[in-house]
């Protein structure tokens, strides 16, 4: 059968695609980004993160399902920053302002809400320190959509320890299924509109509400047979003196890391938050691995860790140490007063450190597309393949 010939190739400009990274050096750089975003109220440095974020993702987000939360995080950051800023004009803030930018009807409260009011003087110092706040959350949110957006949730599972594997299985069939819901959303809203039916307010909640319930339901039960069907959920016999150990090391190593965060976050703890933090670190990742005992099953083309996920991680594991080191040298630069109000300025070196972070554009894979293909003129002639 005759076979229309494909036109010549176009050659691409731009980088070539390399493998995925590992997903968990996705997951260090966001991490360390939002780490570095907790120790700066500066609203540039914040706003250059989240520009960071956003440039990675643009150049390195692959064309899956999974790759498009990032926009539901985003809009999700300005809710949590529009809802901060509404917090400040209700409630009132204890700083100091002689800004006074309106003055709202002040609601008297009972003696026991002392330190709370409801509405009254609403003044520029107030929304300055709401708007640095909510920035601060706001970036870290972005950071960790930046993460979800790039880093493939099935390979992520993959690459867990044995111990976190059906606590991994629960949240990725959760994540796969999410898409579902809202499809099947958008499909009973649009069948209840060509009937003429009612699809918003209370009663049209409660008649699409209902059918989704059912066919998430039906979903579940299915996938739990097949499932258990194919052997999910099988345990190995381990002694009752390794079950005791594991549990021992696992609690007792996430007591140790937050009792080390703790002293890290305090003066007096300087001292003992780091050796604690390690020690707890150790402990749990060692009952972590003998947890792993208990279920059997075998990594098909394991992930490597890689140069270029080394980079990746590097990156940002760079950005947040050299942040964390500039609010202690310069704490007047990346937290600028609110009393008196003083106009934010741009640190050159906290912001060159903030750079560090989009060296995973330029080494992370390019996002796949699908080959451009010349059409054939009209009536060509077609090319007969050989058998």
């Amino acid at each position: 059968m005759g076979a229309i010939a494909p036109g010549p190739a176009v050659p691409d400009a731009e980088r070539p695609v390399h493998d995925p990274i590992h997903p968990g050096a996705w997951w260090v750089w966001a991490l360390a980004l939002g780490t570095a975003a907790t120790r700066t109220t500066n609203p540039l440095l914040l706003a250059l993160l989240a520009a960071t974020s956003a440039y990675v993702v643009a150049a390195c987000r692959p064309d899956a399902p999974w790759a498009r939360s990032y926009g539901a995080f985003v809009k999700l950051a300005l809710a949590v920053l529009v809802i901060r800023l509404f917090f400040a004009v209700a409630l009132g803030s204890p700083i100091p302002g002689t800004h006074v930018l309106v003055t709202l009807p002040e609601v008297a409260l009972p003696d026991w809400a002392q330190g709370i009011r409801l509405g009254g003087r609403v003044t520029a110092e107030t929304l300055v320190r709401a708007l640095y706040e909510g920035l601060k959350l706001a970036t870290l949110l972005i950071c960790v959509g930046a993460a979800n957006s790039l880093a493939n949730p099935a390979r992520l599972l993959k690459s867990l320890p044995g111990a976190l594997y059906e606590m991994g299985v629960a949240v990725v069939v959760a994540l796969t299924y999410a898409p579902h819901l809202i499809a099947d959303v958008q499909r009973l809203r649009a069948a209840r509109r060509l009937r003429g039916r009612p699809d918003r307010g209370l009663r049209g909640l409660v008649q699409v509400g209902l059918p989704v319930l059912e066919g998430a339901l039906e979903r579940s039960v299915a996938l739990a047979a097949a499932m258990d069907a194919r052997g999910y959920g099988r345990t190995a016999d381990v002694p009752d003196r390794v079950r005791r150990t594991t549990a021992a090391l696992t609690l007792g190593g996430l007591l140790g890391v937050c009792a080390g965060t703790y002293g890290l976050l305090t003066a007096a703890g300087g001292t003992y938050g780091l050796p604690v933090l390690l020690a707890g670190l150790a402990a749990a990742l060692a009952g972590l691995r003998l947890g792993g005992r208990r279920s059997p099953r075998t990594r098909y083309r394991p992930d490597r860790w890689g140069p270029r996920a080394w980079l990746v991680a590097g990156s940002g594991a760079a950005v947040a140490a050299l942040l964390t080191l500039a609010a202690s040298r310069a704490p007047a630069a990346l937290n600028p007063g609110v009393v008196p109000l003083v106009a934010p300025t741009l640190p050159l070196w906290p912001a060159a450190a903030v750079l560090l972070g989009l060296l995973p554009a330029f080494v992370g894979p390019a996002p796949r597309k699908p080959a451009p293909r010349t059409p054939a003129p009209r009536g060509a002639v077609a090319r007969e393949e050989p058998s």
